[in-house]
């Protein structure tokens, strides 16, 4: 199935008819894997369309770090961290889609006014009661992500009797919210949201019924970039090494079908997807099944 992404600024992106890249871009100084790399706006700016380079269709802008025990940052400080990136990024690149990674509805909101084309809220709409109105007000299309607490205490023993339960009926609610208020189904893209208050099990869950998630009718998206749960299944082993394990995960997500994969390493996931792209081809000119 084909959904249309249509930023406020006119420009159309198209999911379902491969698994495209979202590509992270932390201007912070704390986040777990990339924190400090990009905090000046010149490093943003570069690396921002190196990404558009390397394949990414989407540049996921963040200003406030996500990761477990992250203390929140002041609406100032994030504002002055994304916006001149999201400028800058704009006035070199016309057609890449730029997204906010905010659950700030005044940030959200700003990021737009300077060229942001789509939100994605970690919370799913939950921690900032306006920003349903910003999506609404700017018609922009939003990620909707399911958590559990918050980054300061979200991995503090989470547990769930059923963790496919309850994420999938949080994802729907919010789904069924957005659509009461006139935002089309192709713009609310579902994130269930690995790392942010479940545990290894739960995790490998999702992507065990990932197929489910799918079936909620909006675009897919998941986050499992290097990811806790890889240097866990892999021994321990640090984010800096766990780039195999992310590219391992993509590849199923793509076998998969899901629409949208967020990632640090857009070349190397790019190429996953394009050799898998060329093999579904070639077996599929075989009357094969892939």
């Amino acid at each position: 199935m084909k959904y249309e992404l249509k930023s406020p600024h006119g420009r159309t992106l198209v999911l379902g008819e491969t698994t495209k890249i979202m590509g992270i871009l932390n201007v912070t100084p704390d986040s777990f894997y990339d924190g400090g790399k990009y905090s000046s706006v010149d490093r943003a700016v570069v690396r921002g369309l190196e990404m558009a380079e390397e394949g990414a269709s989407i540049i996921d802008i963040g200003g406030e770090s996500t990761r477990p025990g992250a203390e929140p940052v002041p609406l100032e400080t994030e504002m002055k961290r994304v916006l001149p990136v999201i400028q800058e990024i704009r006035k070199n690149n016309e057609d890449i889609f730029i997204s906010i990674d905010t659950y700030k509805s005044e940030v959200a909101k700003a990021a737009i006014e300077v060229g942001a084309d789509m939100i994605n809220d970690i919370s799913g709409l939950t921690f900032d009661h306006k920003m349903p109105e910003i999506v609404l007000e700017y018609k922009v299309p939003v990620v909707v992500m399911h958590i559990k607490g918050t980054p300061r205490d979200m991995q503090k023993n989470p547990f769930y009797f059923d963790v496919i339960d309850e994420v999938s009926r949080f994802l729907q609610s919010k789904r069924t919210l957005l659509l009461e208020k006139g935002i089309p189904p192709d713009h609310i893209i579902l994130d269930p949201g690995i790392g942010f208050g479940k545990r290894l099990e739960d995790n490998i869950e999702i992507f065990k019924n990932i197929g489910l998630f799918k079936n909620l009718g909006s675009p897919l998206l998941v986050g499992h970039s290097r990811k806790s749960m890889i240097g866990m299944i892999l021994g321990g082993i640090p984010p800096d090494e766990r780039l195999e394990g992310t590219l391992a995960l993509t590849a199923y997500l793509f076998m998969k079908g899901v629409e949208l994969v967020r990632v640090h390493d857009v070349k190397e996931n790019f190429r996953v997807i394009k050799t898998l792209e060329g093999l579904k081809s070639k077996l599929y000119d075989q009357s094969t099944d892939f």
